[in-house]
């Protein structure tokens, strides 16, 4: 076992997206275990839109990082010392360990035991896990998609958006993806299966492209934008329609609330329901989420990408990276030395 550990610390408060910048690499000693606790070896690192909120000292529904601090992520490991009896050496655990390669736990911030032993690590924390948990519960819990009926997604061809546009093909629906460039326009379509996908980048008008896509009217509306894509989607909610509003990607920040076109007479009219849906508030229900979901993985109904950077260096330019939309697939730190 090492003596130290290596961190990715946040050293300055972003004003926005954060950037290599804002953060610090460094080491502690391990500390020795108490009873009650096991220190997990983080193998993948997650890198995750809503980190850009943990950071942010405007409010948000977690308290923000503090300077110093270990930059608070997902990680997924496997238990290498333990002194708390429900969590064995050699068990593999995901949950809230952070942007390091070792973390002691006292169970509080695990999330769930990876039992899916056929399938990869790294999954556990994307199509198993935050990106797929959120789609899957986020689309069925709130959106309450039929058969037959259309379901629009914003960063379609994204972790989450690609999961989305998926699950709700294989529960009967037609789906239109909305993403940014021709070759997330093709990944939309060859791999992912959308019935149709637009490119907000090129639309001259992305309004007129959503009515055309949408016949019918847009039943289901999964939103991970925000700003002006979803102004282009609102007006073609069909009567009854849900919206998930699962992300706010576009809007760099909310300090002042940005101004824009107004969504109420849009959800008046067609008598529409519009709910935001954090994975922190349905965790009673994550361990059903995974059962279906690695399912449809291992019968190959659920494609998946991973970009994966390799070595805790690669972190702290990471989520600019996401927001510039380098990545094509679930962002993630792997880690192998020792």
């Amino acid at each position: 076992m090492p003596t130290l550990n290596r961190q990715i610390r946040l050293r300055a408060r972003p004003d926005g997206i954060p950037q290599a910048e804002h953060f610090e690499m460094a080491e502690a000693p391990l500390e020795p275990l108490t009873a009650g606790q096991f220190r997990v070896r983080n193998d993948y690192l997650s890198v995750d839109p809503a980190m850009r909120g943990w950071v942010s000292a405007v409010g948000n529904y977690s308290t923000p990082v503090g300077l110093g601090e270990v930059m608070r992520s997902f990680a997924a490991g496997e238990v290498v010392e333990s002194r708390h009896p429900d969590y064995p050496v050699g068990e593999r655990v995901m949950g809230l360990f952070g942007w390091q390669r070792y973390a002691v736990s006292d169970g509080r911030s695990v999330i769930r035991k990876v039992r899916e032993h056929d399938l990869p690590l790294s999954a556990s924390l994307g199509i198993l896990g935050l990106n797929g948990i959120t789609a899957y519960l986020g689309l069925t819990e709130i959106g309450q998609p039929k058969a037959g009926e259309t379901v629009v997604v914003s960063t379609a061809a994204g972790s989450v958006g690609a999961a989305v546009g998926q699950i709700a093909k294989l529960l009967g629906c037609r789906t239109v993806g909305i993403t940014g460039g021709p070759e997330k326009v093709d990944l939309c379509r060859a791999e992912f299966g959308y019935d149709a996908a637009l490119d907000y980048k090129a639309e001259s008008d992305l309004s007129a492209a959503v009515a055309a896509a949408c016949p019918d009217g847009v039943h289901v509306y999964f939103d991970n934008t925000a700003g002006a894509v979803s102004d282009a989607v609102h007006p073609h909610l069909a009567i009854g329609a849900r919206v998930v509003v699962c992300g706010t990607a576009s809007i760099a920040s909310w300090d002042p609330p940005p101004v824009g076109p107004r969504v109420e007479r849009h959800i008046l009219v067609k008598r529409a329901r519009m709910q935001g849906f954090l994975f922190f508030d349905h965790a009673a229900k994550f361990d059903a989420a995974v059962a279906r979901l690695a399912d449809w993985l291992r019968a190959g109904k659920l494609r998946h990408r991973e970009d994966i950077l390799d070595g805790i260096e690669q972190a702290p330019g990471a989520i600019a990276g996401l927001y510039r939309g380098e990545n094509l697939g679930k962002r993630l730190i792997r880690l192998t030395d020792a």
